[in-house]
């Protein structure tokens, strides 16, 4: 089915989506402190929503279901208020509206639109877009990634050995389920990655960035080298999907799966999500890196 879409055009109006959707998100950030303007929370206390994410979700649907008629929506605000959603084959939009939405809420610069479009449950178009920064990155199945549409990535190139995680630079995040379940297990994969001793990883540093997509484009930028998050949803993921594979990066999903296999729907929205940026070893040491990795990780089922 891909074949009969043309990517280059559902790419060119997802860009000049996200960068109408951003000066939304910047009106709405110099806005945010004033008295009618809320901050709810959706699961808990770090688990926020604005009336900008509202505001701008309702925004892009409306241009996609005017330009595109006939295909499908996800979005982060309408799953919240209650819009059953499956990802099916059909061509779908699959939209954050402000993936950093705490970021956001308190000033800090690393928040972003995150658009992304699947067909046959395959991620074939992404752009995420920082509009504090003026960070826009774009990929289209088969033709690349991009920074600003000019950059491509990954940032350096060609992309230099990553032999270990013991030479990695890593993207975690504490995430909005604070549990004490989910805690223990992160706090016991944490300590096996970054700390030194026996049977330890001691990765060279960790990062957080606060938003899911932009890590998966820190990656697709080689700046980060690898990312693992547990509960993200496909919003938060769709667009940087493809903008890390179209850089060179590999996405695997649980340490249970098949690492070898590519791209699925169920990988998607699989919940469970490592990426390793592209380097000269290509696929198998993208994977003998991912063997490592889950060795010193536990995993937990995400609700």
């Amino acid at each position: 089915m891909t074949s009969t879409i043309n990517l280059q055009d559902i790419l060119a109006f997802a860009i000049t989506l996200a960068r109408q959707a951003g000066a939304k998100i910047k009106h709405g950030s110099a806005t945010r402190f004033e008295a009618s303007t809320g901050v709810d929370e959706k699961k808990n206390a770090v688990d926020l929503v604005t009336e900008t994410d509202q505001a701008v979700e309702a925004f892009v649907k409306q241009e996609i279901s005017t330009r595109f008629p006939h295909h499908s929506f996800i979005g982060e605000e309408s799953h919240a208020a209650g819009e059953k959603h499956i990802l099916s084959d059909d061509p779908t939009w699959i939209v954050d509206p402000i993936d950093g939405t705490t970021n956001f809420v308190h000033g800090f610069p690393f928040s972003c639109i995150s658009i992304g479009f699947t067909v046959g449950g395959e991620p074939v178009v992404g752009v995420v877009y920082n509009p504090f920064l003026d960070q826009l990155y774009s990929g289209a199945k088969g033709h690349g990634s991009f920074l600003n549409e000019t950059t491509r990535l990954p940032l350096v190139a060609p992309a230099p050995s990553l032999p270990s995680l013991s030479r990695a630079l890593l993207g975690i995040e504490w995430g909005s389920d604070r549990s004490p379940e989910v805690m223990s297990n992160k706090l016991k994969s944490f300590d096996n990655l970054i700390g030194q001793g026996e049977g330890k990883a001691m990765v060279r540093g960790v990062r957080s960035l606060g938003s899911a997509a932009l890590n998966f484009c820190a990656v697709a930028s080689g700046q980060l080298d690898m990312y693992w998050e547990i509960g993200c949803w496909e919003w938060d993921v769709a667009a940087g999907i493809v903008i890390a594979l179209e850089a060179g990066g590999r996405v695997f999903g649980s340490k249970k799966s098949d690492l070898s296999a590519e791209c699925s729907a169920e990988l998607v929205t699989g919940r469970k999500y490592l990426i390793i940026r592209g380097i000269p070893e290509g696929k198998e040491g993208q994977v003998a890196l991912a063997k490592e990795f889950y060795e010193h990780v536990v995993e937990w089922d995400q609700l």
